[in-house]
């Protein structure tokens, strides 16, 4: 009989191991689980439910503005985008702000980051209203490009120190490309001859689309230049002045690696 004890002993340590092993093995698939579960709800919240929220928000922008501009009581809804039409870290002084990064202050050449321009809301700057006829694009303008304040409300954010809309030089422009209302998502898709329209109280310019810079670093602040030519890819841009505007986005989707641009002409 004590032979055959400590085989006894044995088989229930063994078998005692193995159901610790299983334990935590069952725990750890559970705490997996549920981190998966959260980051697929973060997912959709920053995704989906932020898109829509400030598409809202930014379509009722435009209506009051333009109830503003002409006296008259709402009007229908705005169409919503067409999907398919076929920064809080600040970038560094002499770069062109990331839209779909943390909340932003614009290059030194251009002089955003203003104490004045950072006090006011949304609502108080929003002062025009941007139409992209090929995009289905409408999408209120406000001054500045922070990104709490201005871009994270699905609005185009103006680069103070740029020129006004209509005025000789550079009208320049920035807004998501992902979440937040993402007006700029498609501007990739703009080709030579679309439209870009500006309105403004009493006033409206149309812009042609003229060229644009598939891809460049985040320090070309040549591109809102107020005659935009890179200064990475020298071959991208004008050497003339004129009247222009830029729109200007992060590429690739989801990344914020780079900037993506689209320049237009003032329509004479």
């Amino acid at each position: 009989m004590r032979d055959h004890i400590p085989v006894v002993v044995q088989g229930r340590r063994r078998r005692a191991g193995r159901a610790g092993a299983a334990g935590v093995l069952w725990g750890a698939a559970e705490l997996a689980v549920t981190v998966g579960v959260v980051v697929l709800l973060l997912v959709v919240h920053q995704v989906w439910w932020t898109n829509r929220q400030a598409l809202a928000g930014a379509h009722e922008q435009v209506r009051e503005l333009e109830r503003e501009w002409t006296g008259l009581p709402a009007g229908p809804a705005l169409p919503s985008p067409a999907t398919d039409p076929s920064p809080d870290p600040s970038p560094g002084p002499g770069t062109v702000p990331d839209p779909d990064a943390g909340p932003s202050r614009a290059p030194s050449a251009s002089g955003e980051g203003a104490p004045s321009s950072a006090r006011k809301s949304p609502q108080e700057s929003a002062y025009g209203v941007l139409r992209i006829p090929r995009l289905g694009v409408v999408v209120p303008i406000a001054q500045g490009v922070d990104k709490r304040a201005v871009l994270d409300k699905g609005y185009a954010g103006h680069y103070t120190g740029s020129a006004q809309p209509g005025a000789e030089g550079n009208f320049a422009l920035a807004g998501h490309r992902n979440t937040h209302g993402e007006p700029f998502r498609y501007i990739n898709r703009l080709r030579a001859g679309d439209e870009l329209i500006v309105d403004v109280r009493g006033k409206r310019y149309t812009y042609v689309v003229g060229r644009t810079l598939p891809e460049t670093t985040e320090r070309d602040t040549g591109v809102i230049a107020p005659v935009p030519r890179s200064v990475v890819k020298p071959e991208y841009g004008y050497s003339e002045p004129g009247a222009y505007i830029t729109l200007t986005t992060c590429t690739p989707e989801y990344t914020s690696t780079y900037r993506l641009v689209v320049w237009g002409v003032l329509k004479s």
